[in-house]
């Protein structure tokens, strides 16, 4: 039971942070860096980062790949999206409504790419857990 629980877990982490890694440090830095470049720092917080990817992929696994039934890649797909959409929205807005400067257009960006990281890997996570059955 542990293993059926912890491996799709650690596969949510893994495709989420090796997404990022190439999203956060590639492709969007130029975006980041003209729209917030003054509110980053240096060096990322390294701790912060790991418990987002952690705690974040517990609500993945418990509320999108879990409830899913074998099979479904499609509804953990969509239902990963959505709840991606969910957490990005308000992350965005909060700042829109809060931080004086936020750019619109790098919420857009960000929340789009909230959807498509978590839907990715909700689908990568239910793979695994299909696969442990």
């Amino acid at each position: 039971m542990l293993k059926k629980t912890l491996l799709p877990w650690l596969a949510v982490v893994v495709a989420m942070m090796a997404l990022d890694a190439i999203w956060l440090g590639v492709v969007a830095t130029p975006l980041y860096l003209r729209g917030i470049g003054h509110l980053m720092a240096d060096r990322p917080n390294f701790v912060a980062a790991a418990l987002f990817y952690l705690l974040y992929a517990i609500g993945v696994t418990v509320f999108v790949v879990r409830p899913r039934a074998p099979g479904d890649r499609r509804g953990a797909a969509l239902y990963g999206a959505l709840f991606g959409l969910a957490a990005f929205v308000a992350y965005d807005l909060t700042n829109l409504a809060t931080l004086r400067g936020w750019p619109v257009g790098l919420s857009v960006v960000d929340i789009a790419w909230g959807c498509v990281n978590t839907g990715v890997a909700a689908t990568a996570s239910k793979v695994v857990a299909d696969r442990l059955r």
